[in-house]
């Protein structure tokens, strides 16, 4: 690969949805590999279960949630609709994701523990690709 790549060259919105990284769209889903990933771990070395599940449903809600609003904000021309919309979208799916760890942990201590871990995990993962990916995002 060339010192200096251009989104043209990795592809747009067009080539691979909208993700708009071209051949790098798989990246946008390595945070559901690591969940996918983490339950024979969790299986394995006897974590509770209802720590993955809670974890797992936490997760996929919150980016269904970010997908709708990120969508119909960006359908948006007014400013102040975006930044409600997007600033209502990530206290609430924050909000949604500590009340759920909460509730496992209620349930089950060791739930808790580990459900706050893995999405730990998976928001390092998916911060870190966002962060790599972004330079090659058409506007």
């Amino acid at each position: 690969m060339p010192a200096s790549v251009t989104s043209e060259q990795l592809g747009g919105p067009d080539d691979a949805g909208a993700g708009g990284v071209g051949p790098l769209w798989w990246l946008r889903y390595l945070d559901l590999a690591l969940l996918a990933l983490a339950l024979p771990i969790f299986i394995a070395t006897g974590l509770p279960l209802l720590g993955w599940g809670a974890a797992a449903f936490a997760w996929i809600v919150q980016r269904i949630i970010r997908d709708l609003l990120n969508k119909r904000a960006a359908a948006s021309k007014d400013p102040r609709t975006v930044a409600g919309l997007l600033t209502a979208s990530m206290i609430g799916r924050a909000w949604l994701i500590a009340l759920t760890i909460f509730g496992a942990g209620l349930a089950e201590r060791k739930a808790g523990l580990s459900a706050a871990v893995l999405v730990i995990a998976l928001f390092t993962l998916y911060f870190t690709v966002n962060m790599i990916l972004r330079p090659f995002e058409r506007p």
